[in-house]
């Protein structure tokens, strides 16, 4: 396992569709356990592939103790309902917040590491987090939705950042 670079703002790949996994390697394993690290080394709840450089469908979200670490690959929302509004940060974007809207609870399908089909039903930090995610497999920036983007204080708390 290796901490990876973390590709930023306003790096093209950020920009562009992830294709999906057509079959689950030890290289595609690798990746996964690698993006948990780096992660959990730049102190966020969510990474997706195409913020380490990599344009695969595949994420990792820890975000609630009930659920802990989540490794999903081909992941996509099923189900979603309620609304919440607050602040997101990016690993991918430093020193800079948006406040956005999102759904309070979304059910998401994908795969484990194994290849397995799990669904998980998340809310609040959980469903923003698997929402911001999948929206970077889709090419798409939580400063694309803000409501309203501002820098912060570094020493600031940044809530609700991946």
């Amino acid at each position: 396992m290796a901490i990876r670079l973390i590709v930023k703002e306003p790096d093209e790949v950020l920009h562009k569709i992830a294709k999906a996994v057509a079959k689950i390697t030890p290289n595609v394993q690798k990746l996964l356990d690698d993006m948990a690290d780096t992660m959990y080394d730049a102190e966020g709840v969510g990474l997706a592939a195409p913020q380490v450089g990599i344009l695969k469908r595949l994420i990792v979200v820890d975000a609630d103790e009930e659920h802990g670490l989540i490794k999903m690959i081909n992941p996509e929302i099923i189900q979603s309902e309620g609304e919440q509004f607050g602040p997101e940060g990016c690993l991918s974007i430093p020193g800079i917040n948006g406040d956005v809207r999102r759904a309070e609870t979304v059910t998401v399908r994908g795969l484990d590491r194994e290849g397995n089909e799990i669904t998980i039903t998340g809310s609040g930090l959980l469903a923003r987090a698997f929402q911001h995610e999948i929206d970077h497999l889709n090419g798409v920036l939580f400063t694309d939705i803000a409501e309203k983007v501002y820098e912060i204080n570094a020493e600031r708390s940044q809530t609700g950042s991946e």
